[in-house]
């Protein structure tokens, strides 16, 4: 069978990941469909959660640890009175308690775990010990014991509250685990719980509303899914920006130091030519640009 030939594309690609798929599946979805030579994701998403799911093909995978750092969004339902195994619908019930919670008692829960808080990451999720992810412990039945971590929880808004059902949608900072959050939740509540769907709805200002199903981009042809492709600075639009001369330019993309002139200290900054054409990420240091992240503009004609 013949292979699609490869290409170098350059961009970002706001995707809405279905459910079931893992993000690693949905990544390389998308990238056969672009035929591209490089992607990479900003964030995993579980199998059971959908939306949005930024993905960076070519250069702009230089650029998706502002991403990952982002804070996000969600729509999360919960099942009230039943805790599992995972945290999800996925995992096997372990623990029931009643759920007949009055509107008040989840409001009051609710906003005891918004502001700065502390939360153990779950067994079942990415992070590492000793090289490898903790899912692969808790699926042997393993406990590694894991350290609170700072979060934020900016906001929690209750859409439905019908027991045991409940759906709220969250603002948090990254590091969050919403599936953690529903638990602790039911915690204060004197019950238990585990999440029956998540969407991620945003992430650093990138919304739903602008991302776009495998089913679409399979629909379009190659230039019009070209053309839903947003820039690769596009990805760090929240940084300030700064115009440099061409000899500044050349030198900073030669790895070299241009004088600054007289620009205050600090960065990263998002620096371009004069023709518009971005260049990459700065921060200027004892009155000199220093390269921070720079495009391979010679990947990008």
């Amino acid at each position: 069978m013949h292979k699609p030939t490869k290409r170098p594309v350059n961009g970002v690609l706001l995707l809405d990941k279905p459910q079931g798929l893992s993000s690693n599946a949905a990544l390389q979805k998308a990238r056969r469909l672009y035929r591209a030579e490089k992607a990479g994701h900003t964030g995993v998403l579980d199998p059971l959660a959908t939306g949005l799911l930024p993905v960076c093909f070519g250069e702009a995978a230089k650029f998706a640890q502002y991403l990952l750092d982002a804070d996000k969004a969600y729509t999360a339902t919960l099942k009230l009175g039943e805790a599992t195994t995972t945290g999800d619908a996925e995992g096997a019930v372990i623990a029931a308690a009643p759920a007949n919670i009055s509107p008040a008692a989840f409001q009051t829960a609710c906003r005891a775990l918004t502001g700065k808080i502390r939360q153990v990451p779950p067994m079942f999720s990415a992070l590492k010990h000793e090289g490898r992810p903790l899912y692969e412990y808790a699926r042997k039945g393993i406990t590694i014991e894991r350290k609170a971590r700072g979060i934020e929880i900016y906001s929690i808004n209750i859409r439905s509250f019908s027991p045991p059902a409940a759906v709220i949608d969250v603002r948090c900072s990254k590091g969050t685990y919403i599936r953690t959050l529903g638990e602790d939740i039911a915690k204060h509540t004197g019950t238990f719980a585990h999440l029956t769907a998540l969407r991620r709805t945003e992430t650093a200002g990138f919304t739903t509303a602008e991302s776009h199903t495998l089913e679409t981009l399979e629909a379009l042809s190659e230039a019009e899914r070209d053309a839903l492709l947003l820039p690769c600075d596009a990805l760090v639009r929240h940084l300030p920006a700064t115009v440099i001369g061409s000899r500044a330019a050349d030198m900073l993309q030669t790895g070299r130091r241009p004088d600054a002139e007289d620009r205050p200290e600090g960065g990263p900054l998002r620096i371009y030519r004069e023709n518009g054409t971005f260049i990459g990420l700065a921060e200027i240091r004892q009155g000199r640009l220093k390269a921070v992240r720079l495009m391979n503009t010679a990947k990008c004609g």
